[in-house]
């Protein structure tokens, strides 16, 4: 038994899942290579494109931190009715399609919403949300709350003594707690931040307002599917991957630790909690950001809900069931990897963090190309991908459950001469059944969402509801689309509430 309860797991499942996952993400980056046009270089363009790419990444990220501080110092401070559905509430839009939150954030602050109108009423000239502020403003809406959940836990992991020692030396909290905290935790949260942005697709595709707003992954998109240039995609690819991996050794080489002590887990006691009414300014103006563009979306959506085209009803259909494909996929995956267990299981889990969609897209065309057409393999393609891309999330749910499952009975079962399948099934699966239907959930709600890989490959007759949605737009049937949108909403909510109901019951 020795080192270990994961001699009794079978092998080749993580084989394989190890495999598919190095194919999606390192063979496809392979593919793309393989035909990026070195000699030829960048243009203008694409070098406009690269700055433009690090530069909203860099504001977006930026202002989401700044503005998430204070909002996430007043959860902590505060305590109320409704504390902890509210910070619940600020995971959603994590959850929430980027399609649908545009065309709630357009709701808002577009051509016809509400702050145009009321300052066409006032008698002022009306803003545009489309270029490079619109990018930006639709990145703070998504990862505001991502910001708040995170450093509200580096506030809410002080321990209690930390704050009574401040109070016996009378010393500024801010200054010997707080502040020392955020340098630990605001930079990581920034880079994270500043990854997401840069891998973003669907907001430039809606939002991005032409050439001088077009980032890397709208530029591979465009040279793709209107001048079908295979070796300036590839070559994009690469550098949008260079850039992805940047990002990602930053993030982990300025995590820090907290090396001053853990407490003994008390009930915090601040004496520290005045001007209430500025904490409670920032959490109502973040809680209004954030849900108005929702409740917009439901309040247009209602109308047209029932006067939707067939065209979507099918669309919805191939959605559902290309999510439900892949969260079964990216659960059997992370399963078959924690089971392995080690640190190249855990290296190879978290490669599709440096690979964006729209890289691992292009990679699966040029790969298939040759010898299918594209639309042929859309849905197959996109379910793929769509498991790979959310791999990450959902081991970092399931693998440290089979970890204590297998610490805590391995050498009984080894005792019992109960390994192999009979293992899993009988141990393993009962113990992990919560994180593994979170993990399903959060699996399947970000694949119904998903506006990247699908551009690439769909034709009419494969679009799934997130790409029928956008040509909604595009065609300017707005009605129909925020109908559509809706009906996407709620799909998701529904997908991720059953998956992660599912893992609870009887558990």
């Amino acid at each position: 038994m020795a080192r270990s309860p994961v001699a009794i797991t079978p092998f080749w499942p993580g084989a394989a899942a190890a495999a598919l996952v190095l194919l999606l993400t390192i063979g496809t980056l392979a593919a793309v290579a393989w035909r990026a046009k070195w000699d030829a270089g960048l243009s203008v363009a694409d070098w406009a494109a690269i700055r433009f790419t690090i530069v909203q990444a860099l504001v977006s990220a930026g202002l989401s931190v700044v503005l998430a501080i204070p909002v996430a110092r007043a959860l902590a401070r505060r305590r109320f009715a409704g504390r902890q559905m509210l910070i619940t509430l600020l995971g959603a839009p994590f959850l929430l399609p980027v399609i649908v939150a545009v065309l709630g954030l357009l709701a808002v602050f577009g051509r016809g919403g509400m702050v145009n109108n009321a300052l066409t009423g006032l008698g002022f000239e009306p803003i545009s949300i489309f270029g490079f502020h619109g990018v930006v403003l639709a990145h703070v809406f998504f990862n505001l709350p991502l910001a708040i959940r995170l450093i509200l836990q580096g506030w809410l992991a002080i321990p209690a003594e930390r704050f009574r020692l401040a109070a016996t030396l009378n010393a500024s909290v801010w200054r010997m707690l707080e502040w020392p905290m955020l340098r630990a935790v605001a930079p990581s949260t920034f880079l994270v931040i500043f990854l997401i942005c840069l891998t973003s697709f669907a907001v430039a595709l809606t939002l991005g307002g032409g050439p001088r707003a077009t980032t890397v992954e709208l530029a591979i998109y465009q040279a793709l599917r209107f001048d079908f240039d295979l070796g300036r995609a590839a070559l994009l690819a690469c550098v949008q991957f260079a850039l992805c991996v940047m990002a990602a050794a930053v993030v982990w080489r300025i995590s820090l630790v907290d090396g001053m002590g853990a407490g003994l887990d008390r009930v915090v006691q601040r004496w520290d909690t005045d001007r209430p009414v500025l904490d409670y300014i920032f959490i109502a103006a973040a809680t209004v950001f954030l849900l108005l563009p929702l409740s917009m979306v439901v309040l247009r959506g209602l109308p047209g809900l029932f006067d939707l085209p067939t065209s979507i009803w099918a669309a919805a259909l191939r959605s559902v069931i290309v999510a439900i494909g892949s969260a079964m996929l990216c659960v059997a995956m992370a399963l078959a990897l924690a089971l392995r267990g080690g640190a190249l299981v855990s290296v190879i889990g978290v490669l599709p963090l440096a690979a964006s969609g729209l890289v691992v897209g292009t990679g699966a065309f040029l790969i298939v190309f040759p010898f299918v057409r594209p639309s042929d393999v859309a849905l197959i393609v996109t379910m793929l991908v769509n498991a790979t891309l959310a791999l990450p999330f959902a081991l970092r749910a399931v693998a440290p459950a089979v970890a204590a499952v297998q610490s805590d009975f391995g050498r009984l079962a080894i005792s019992l001469n109960l390994t192999g399948w009979s293992w899993v099934r009988i141990v393993v699966l009962p113990r992990v059944r919560r994180p593994l239907g979170f993990a399903a959930g959060l699996a399947a709600a970000l694949s119904m969402g998903d506006l990247g890989v699908i551009t690439l490959f769909a034709g009419q007759a494969q679009e799934t509801l997130p790409l029928a949605m956008y040509r909604l737009m595009g065609a300017y049937r707005m009605a129909d689309a925020a109908g559509a949108a809706l009906v996407l909403l709620a799909l998701s909510l529904a997908l991720f509430w059953i998956c992660d109901r599912g893992g609870r019951a009887d558990a």
